[in-house]
């Protein structure tokens, strides 16, 4: 066998095509062939920007001796998680199954019928870490899968059934106390110093910030808003902000937010813009204002592709993890002098020790905010004059795939950002990407999953559907434009007919495709919430868009589904816990006036930098007369507010 990614449209594929590993993309034929050969599949699961799967494709995919090991026992198959949502998903739930965190890269054995039966995440060439080595594993798994198969099938017969018990909806019906205590439990749980949830290493879990969130601006609890506004301040002052050129990393790897796993994902910057403008809307604080600004400049320079945005940016560069991003005292005075190269070390951290491997990772973890507009300003100057000298430098790799669903999320970041600042930069970025990527993805009412230099992958998921047609439904909210929300209609339509299953669930993916012997679930958070709860939000927003009872009724089956699985165990499903509240009593303004006159127009941005963000904004047209706006609160409604003060008072007092 020879390597066959060669013509991979994913960049993660594209790294490994000259291994001397005979890898094969995720599909039929892989299988096909391993059932002929009567052997193994290897799987390895990873992505473009991951550290370790690039030590790992250094230390043993390029090894000749490991690939012979590799080609003469197994059938190896490489699957890029961006790509495919669902493969990762699945396995990544195997691997859980057998005691194990999981992670990439993602290495799991499977039956010739795609079935695991054991794995593990990065194994280093030699036994290390308390870890056997890869080369030790291969020989024991072809050893056993020739002598003692049995025994791998014992373990894929106990994973199988624990997949199949996992994977089983479990009806129910959601108790709004069981959102205030899962709310209340977990803002506890957060860390009153630094922010975040847990220890090192730490991720800001976005979806728990964005439920928290909801849950203190509509119940009006204080002690729930508290944790997320200290968390946003300290990533915006971490060193996980990328202080020149915007944009936050994935996580950091200690407990202060200092040193950041270097990796740039565009969908942990979708989300953190949105909770970023939710939070200045309410407090006002330049520090989120600046981030903001600075986030979207960074999409703008750095991510911005024909198709849409670019999914990521490599932690490495130079063959080092953060080259790109570090700095010493020296290479500071030799941009910006001796004098300003002071001034600039002591507000961002430089010293000649360094904080990273003798290099510093700039940060400004020792204030809660900005300084005066006036030192800003200097600041400003100085970082500009880095950010120049650093563009000499050899960049990180970008993977300039271009996915539906993290764009709809980056999109819905943009909108909300538009929304709540008044930036009409946010918004025409938002038109103008929701229109790349509608262009290369969506074919009628369907949408394809991912593209790159000029080819999509003919596969869509539910994800894929869910944020994108909330993107269309925030900015039909923005701009009043029928377009987005007939779009919207549509991709929900399809949604039905694709991904609804008898059990009123939604799947992660259509069961005719993908070649899996078990569609995974996918009703628990992640970076990113699930499509199932995504989409449940949907269903609320267009029911309350258009009147039509068959959205709120779909929105509350696809709750109902899961109900008992969220009761067991709320803290790993806020974002359907965040869906609930928006179906059961979402705030909605109706605008009614003239389309495009002042007064119209003067209502509707205060609806959208007032209204809580739980919310629906809609416009009723009139060709004549004066605006007004009309809130409700579920069924109980208020009496037409006429200025814009008058809707803001509305709007404070619920």
């Amino acid at each position: 066998m020879a390597n066959a990614l060669a013509d991979a449209t994913s960049p993660y594929l594209l790294q490994h095509k000259d291994n001397p590993v005979a890898w094969r993309p995720w599909g039929p034929e892989a299988l096909a062939e391993a059932r002929r050969l009567d052997c193994p599949i290897l799987l390895s699961v990873g992505y473009a920007a991951c550290h370790w799967c690039h030590v790992m494709a250094h230390e043993s995919f390029e090894d000749p001796a490991t690939a012979e090991l590799v080609n003469r026992h197994f059938v190896p198959v490489k699957v890029d998680r961006e790509e495919r949502p669902d493969v990762d998903a699945l396995y990544q739930q195997a691997l859980a199954l057998l005691g194990q965190p999981g992670g990439w890269p993602l290495t799991m054995f499977l039956t010739p019928e795609g079935e695991a039966f054991w794995g593990g995440t990065y194994f280093p060439p030699e036994p290390c870490f308390g870890r056997p080595g890869f080369r030790q594993v291969l020989a024991r798994i072809a050893e056993l899968w020739a002598a003692d198969r049995d025994r791998l099938f014992a373990n894929r017969d106990a994973i199988r059934e624990a997949l199949g018990r996992l994977n089983r909806p479990e009806r129910g019906a959601l108790d709004p106390d069981t959102r205030t205590a899962a709310a209340r439990r977990l803002a506890s749980l957060f860390d009153p110093v630094h922010g975040g949830l847990g220890g090192p290493p730490k991720f800001p879990q976005a979806p728990v910030l964005a439920f928290l969130w909801r849950m203190a601006r509509h119940h009006a609890l204080p002690e729930l808003e508290q944790p997320v506004l200290h968390t946003l301040r300290r990533i915006c002052q971490g060193g996980i902000y990328d202080h020149l050129g915007g944009g936050f990393a994935r996580y950091a790897v200690d407990e202060r937010w200092l040193v950041p796993h270097f990796e740039k994902m565009l969908y942990d910057n979708g989300q953190l813009l949105e909770l970023l403008a939710e939070a200045h809307a309410v407090t006002g604080d330049p520090l989120f204002a600046t981030r903001i600004a600075e986030t979207v400049g960074w999409l703008e320079r750095e991510m911005l592709t024909e198709g849409g945005f670019a999914a990521s940016r490599d932690a490495d560069s130079e063959g080092e993890e953060g080259r790109y991003y570090l700095w010493t005292p020296e290479e500071i005075e030799a941009v910006l002098g001796p004098d300003d190269a002071a001034r600039f070390g002591a507000v961002y951290g430089v010293t000649p020790e360094g904080n990273f491997e003798g290099r510093t990772v700039l940060a400004r973890l020792g204030e809660q905010g900005l300084r005066p507009p006036a030192e800003e300003a200097e600041l400003a100057a100085l970082r500009a004059r880095l950010l120049e000298a650093r563009h000499r430098r050899v960049p990180p790799a970008r993977d300039d795939k271009v996915l539906a669903d993290w764009n709809g999320t980056a999109l819905a970041g943009l909108a909300v950002a538009a929304a709540r600042t008044g930036e009409a930069r946010c918004l025409r970025l938002a038109e103008e990407v929701f229109a790349r990527v509608t262009a290369v993805l969506a074919e009628g009412d369907r949408l394809h999953h991912a593209w790159r230099a000029g080819r999509r992958l003919e596969v869509g998921f539910l994800d894929d559907y869910a944020q994108m047609i909330r993107a269309a439904l925030l900015l039909h909210q923005l701009s009043g434009n029928p377009v987005h929300r007939a779009r919207a209609e549509a991709w929900a339509a399809r949604v039905e007919a694709e991904f609804r299953a008898p059990d009123g669930r939604l799947r992660m993916a259509d069961p005719r495709e993908g070649g899996l012997p078990l569609l995974p679930l996918a009703s628990e958070d992640g970076p990113v919430p699930p499509g199932m709860a995504v989409q449940a939000e949907n269903l609320a927003r267009l029911f309350l868009l258009t009147g039509d009872p068959e959205y709120r009724r779909l929105g509350r089956t696809t709750l109902e589904a899961v109900a008992g699985r969220v009761a067991r165990a709320p803290h790993t499903h806020v974002s359907l816990l965040a869906a609930s509240l928006f179906l059961d009593r979402a705030v909605s303004v109706t605008l009614h006036g003239p389309p495009g006159a002042a007064d119209t127009e003067a209502l509707r941005r205060t609806a959208l930098r007032r209204a809580p963000p739980v919310h629906v904004l809609r416009s009723e047209g009139a060709e004549t007369g004066s605006a007004f706006a009309v809130v409700c609160l579920g069924e109980q409604c208020r009496d037409p507010a006429r200025s814009g003060d008058e809707l803001a008072r509305q709007l404070n007092c619920l």
